[in-house]
């Protein structure tokens, strides 16, 4: 993959939260929310990061949104290095990426019409003329599946699957290099779910969107991500692309989470030999030695309590941490 074709590329990302308690205290309550993370997003595809509640996924999105401090690492959108930009700086790049949140009503501000919630962004960048920027904001309530005539309503006059159309029109007004989803689907109904992947598929390819895509959910990520990476307590475990994330799934964490949505499981998994999750992740302030997964793990060893396992790749572009693969 050349340099030209990557649109994000994460570099040793890390997000720690708090610190020592004092200064005579040698213990800390340090939340090491995300931990050292790497991974690369090709242009014009969707990533998508999966992971238990607490696994670090959301605080990933946030941080490469830069609305929650960086404590380590590098974020690059293409020649840019977003990690170091502050200021005035980080607000006229703000243009080339952009947020769908989960929570298309909380996001919207209840006061402003829809129209004018999707042209904030061009007023705020001084995009094109005013005329432009009307006619850009009936362009955008088109592509998005809304009418015109919808640009004089309040967010409350819509629907939740209408406020996240609002919300994606919003996010593609600037036309980003990058658009972070976190879990743009999780609040709507199972039929809605579809109705706005398939929106984001179509927008996608008409318009060679990327998309770094965050969800709990496998069954979504497996109907709109090329490449998945799971996350596990602060730490990327396994990435590979959809296909044999889904068919091979190699690490044990993987292959819980898998086992756990039995409308995920690829035709040639034995059903009766599903991998059970048990138990609770060790906490984030105090962190074993080894492998983090290892207490949960029902094929652990005593090397998997003794040092972290590193990723490594194993085929392809499909890597794993864990040294029983």
């Amino acid at each position: 993959m050349s340099a030209e074709d990557i649109a994000l590329k994460v570099e040793n990302l890390k997000v720690h939260f708090g610190g020592k308690k004092s200064i005579l205290s040698a213990k800390s309550n340090t939340v090491h929310a995300v931990d050292g993370i790497n991974f690369e997003v090709k242009a014009g595809t969707t990533f998508g990061i999966v992971g238990e509640s607490g696994s670090g996924k959301s605080t990933t999105a946030l941080a490469i949104m830069r609305l929650v401090q960086i404590t380590g690492g590098k974020i690059s959108l293409k020649d840019c290095n977003l990690s170091e930009l502050e200021g005035e700086a980080l607000r006229a790049a703000r243009s080339r990426f952009q947020i769908v949140f989960q929570d298309p009503y909380s996001s919207l501000n209840p006061r402003k019409r829809a129209g004018a919630l999707v042209r904030e962004p061009l007023d705020l960048m001084k995009i094109g003329t005013p005329r432009q920027r009307d006619e850009q904001v009936s362009e955008l309530f088109s592509q998005v599946g809304l009418r015109n005539e919808q640009q004089q309503l309040f967010p409350h006059q819509f629907s939740g699957g209408q406020r996240q159309r609002l919300g994606l029109a919003r996010a593609l007004a600037t036309r980003p290099e990058l658009i972070v989803c976190d879990e743009p689907v999780s609040a709507l109904d199972v039929a809605i779910q579809a109705q706005i992947l398939n929106l984001m598929v179509t927008l996608q390819e008409d318009l060679g969107l990327t998309y770094l895509f965050i969800s709990h959910d496998l069954g979504v990520i497996q109907h709109i991500c090329d490449v998945v990476a799971v996350m596990y307590l602060g730490e990327i475990v396994e990435i590979a692309d959809r296909v044999s994330l889904f068919t091979n799934p190699t690490h044990p964490y993987t292959k819980a989470l898998i086992s756990a949505v039995p409308s995920v499981l690829s035709n040639n998994q034995d059903r009766r030999t599903r991998m059970r999750l048990e138990g609770d992740p060790p906490s984030p302030i105090n962190l074993p030695k080894g492998c983090r997964f290892a207490s949960r793990c029902p094929i652990a060893e005593k090397r998997c309590q003794e040092a972290p396992p590193k990723l490594k790749t194993i085929s392809g572009e499909h890597k794993v941490a864990c040294f029983l693969n």
